[in-house]
C-alpha cells in the first residue's frame, strides 16, 4: 500500500526552488539595470541581464565543481530530469503561453480602422519579417555549411538556427535546436540555438543604442530621457466582467490561456499519431503556432456567442493578458539563457560569433534600406521596432520604439502587431524547409537554393511600386 506523497521529500521541491532562482535572477537583473550606468543607459531587457547573470553563475559552478549550478540535486526531480532540462521545458511552454495570451487580446475598433486604412503597410511589414528570416537563414547556412569542412561535428544545417534565434527568439531556437540535436545527432544543438538567441537580444539592445546615438547626433530624431515604461492600455474596459467577483478576473484569463494550450496539445497529439515518429518532433515544435490558431478560434467562438446574445459580457481583458504574456516571455528568456551549457558549444563559439556578426550586419542594413524606401514618413520608428523584433522579440522592438515614439503615434507599433498573420502565412514554408534541411548535404543545398529564390521573389513583390515606377519612367 502506498504511503502517499511525503512533503519532506526533496523531489517535491525542485520546480519551486528552480522558479525561485529564475525569478530571483530577474530581480537581480532589474537591480543591475538600475545600478550599473552602462546597463541603465542601454536598451538591453532586464530578462536578458538576469539570464546572463544566471548563466555566469552556472558556468562558474561548472568550472570550479564540474557540474552546472542547475544540475545539482536540489533542482532535479529524483533523477528523471535535470534542472537544465526543466529550464528547457519552461522555455518551450512559455513561448506558446505568451503567444496565446497575446492572440486572445481584443483588437479595438480604432485599431481595426487603422488596419483597414493601411493594409499595404501591414502586408509589407509581414514580408519584411519573412525576408529577414530568409536573409538570416541564408547567412547562417552559408557559414555553417563552409564551417563543417573544418569542424566535422557541426551540423551543416545548423545555420538555420540564426533565423530562429534572431527572428523568433529563445523558444523557437530551443525547439529547432532540440530537433537537430535529438533527431540528427547535432551535439549541443539546444545550447547552440539558445546562445544565438542570447546574442540576438544583446545585438538588439546595443544596435538600438548605436542607431539612436548616431541619429540623435545628426539631429533628425529626438530621444526621450525618461526611460520608464509607459502603459497605454486601459486596466478595464466597458462591458467586461468585474475585476473581482466569485471568480477572479485574472483567474479567468489564465483559464482561457491554459484551455487553449491544452486544446493545442490535443491537436499535436493527434497529428503526432498520424505522421508517425519521423515528424512528431516537428509537430510539437509548432506548439506556439497551433496554440495561436486555437486562440484565434476561441476568439471567434466568443464573438459569435456574444453576437447571438448567448454571452453578454467580455471575458477577455487586454491588460491582464498582456501581463500574462509579459510574465511568460520574461521567464522564457531568463530560463533559456540560463540553460545554455557552454562546454557543449565551445568548439562552435568561433562559428557562432562569425554567423551572428554577419547576421546582425545583414539584418541592420536590410531593415534600414526597407524602412528608408517603403516607410519614409516614419522610417526611424519602423527601423527600431523591426530591428528589435528581428533580433530579439516583438517586446524588444517596442522597447526601442518607445525611445522616440513613447505614445505610439506613428503606424510602426500597429505594423508590428498586425504583420503577424501575413508573416505566419508567408513564413510557413520556412518551417517546412527547416525540418527538411538537415536530412542530407543535398537537402541543405536545395534548402539554401529555395530560400535564395524565395528571398528574391518576395523582394520583387515588396519593392513592386519602386521597380515598376522606375520601369515606367524609363519607357516614357
Amino acid at each position: 500500500m502506498s504511503n502517499g506523497v511525503s512533503f519532506s521529500d526533496l523531489t517535491v521541491w525542485p520546480v519551486i526552488l528552480l522558479m525561485g532562482v529564475v525569478l530571483g535572477g530577474l530581480l537581480i537583473g532589474n537591480i543591475l539595470k538600475r545600478a550599473v550606468p552602462f546597463l541603465r543607459k542601454s536598451l538591453i531587457p532586464v530578462s536578458v541581464i538576469g539570464g546572463l547573470f544566471l548563466l555566469l553563475i552556472s558556468t562558474l559552478c561548472k568550472v570550479f565543481t564540474g557540474k552546472y549550478f542547475f544540475n545539482y540535486f536540489l533542482f532535479g526531480n529524483g533523477g528523471q530530469l535535470t534542472g537544465i532540462e526543466i529550464l528547457e521545458i519552461l522555455t518551450y511552454h512559455c513561448l506558446a503561453i505568451g503567444f496565446i495570451a497575446m492572440t486572445l487580446r481584443k483588437t479595438g475598433s480604432d485599431n481595426k480602422k487603422k488596419e483597414k486604412g493601411r493594409v499595404r503597410d501591414v502586408i509589407n511589414s509581414g514580408m519584411v519579417t519573412v525576408n529577414a528570416y530568409l536573409l538570416q537563414g541564408i547567412i547562417g547556412l552559408a557559414v555553417t555549411f563552409v564551417s563543417a569542412f573544418f569542424i566535422p561535428k557541426i551540423l551543416k544545417a545548423a545555420g538555420l538556427l540564426l533565423s530562429f534565434g534572431f527572428g523568433q527568439g529563445t523558444g523557437q531556437a530551443l525547439n529547432y535546436g532540440s530537433i537537430y540535436e535529438g533527431t540528427y545527432g547535432f551535439e549541443g544543438g539546444k545550447s547552440f540555438g539558445l546562445t544565438v538567441a542570447a546574442v540576438g537580444f544583446l545585438a538588439a539592445g546595443l544596435g538600438g543604442i548605436v542607431y539612436l546615438a548616431w541619429h540623435k547626433k545628426k539631429g533628425d530624431i529626438q530621444v526621450r530621457e525618461n526611460h520608464s515604461a509607459l502603459n497605454t492600455e486601459n486596466v478595464e474596459e466597458e462591458g467586461e466582467i468585474p475585476m473581482v467577483e466569485s471568480m477572479d478576473k485574472l483567474t479567468v484569463q489564465i483559464a482561457l490561456v491554459v484551455l487553449c494550450y491544452a486544446a493545442a496539445f490535443g491537436i499535436m497529439f493527434l497529428l503526432g499519431k498520424l505522421v508517425g515518429d519521423g515528424l512528431r518532433s516537428t509537430i510539437y515544435g509548432f506548439n506556439f503556432l497551433i496554440g495561436t490558431l486555437v486562440a484565434v478560434i476561441l476568439k471567434a467562438i466568443m464573438k459569435l456567442l456574444k453576437k447571438g446574445k448567448f454571452m453578454h459580457r467580455d471575458y477577455v481583458n487586454n491588460f491582464l493578458l498582456s501581463r500574462i504574456a509579459g510574465f511568460a516571455f520574461d521567464i522564457m528568456i531568463v530560463a533559456g539563457i540560463g540553460a545554455i551549457q557552454i562546454d557543449l558549444i565551445k568548439d562552435y563559439l568561433g562559428v557562432i560569433l562569425i554567423m551572428c556578426l554577419l547576421g546582425v550586419v545583414g539584418t541592420f542594413l536590410y531593415i534600414k534600406t526597407v524602412s528608408n524606401t517603403l516607410f519614409p514618413s516614419y522610417r526611424h520608428e519602423e527601423f527600431l521596432v523591426m530591428f528589435g523584433m528581428l533580433t530579439g522579440t516583438a517586446s524588444t522592438g517596442v522597447i526601442l520604439l518607445r525611445e522616440i515614439d513613447p505614445m505610439f503615434e506613428t503606424p510602426a507599433s500597429d505594423n508590428v502587431v498586425y504583420q503577424t498573420f501575413p508573416a505566419i502565412i508567408l513564413g510557413f514554408p520556412m518551417m517546412i524547409l527547416a525540418a527538411f534541411c538537415p536530412k542530407s548535404d543535398t537537402a541543405t543545398l536545395i534548402t539554401l537554393g529555395i530560400m535564395l529564390a524565395y528571398f528574391v521573389v518576395l523582394n520583387l513583390v515588396l519593392f513592386r511600386s519602386k521597380i515598376f515606377k522606375k520601369k515606367s519612367k524609363e519607357q516614357s
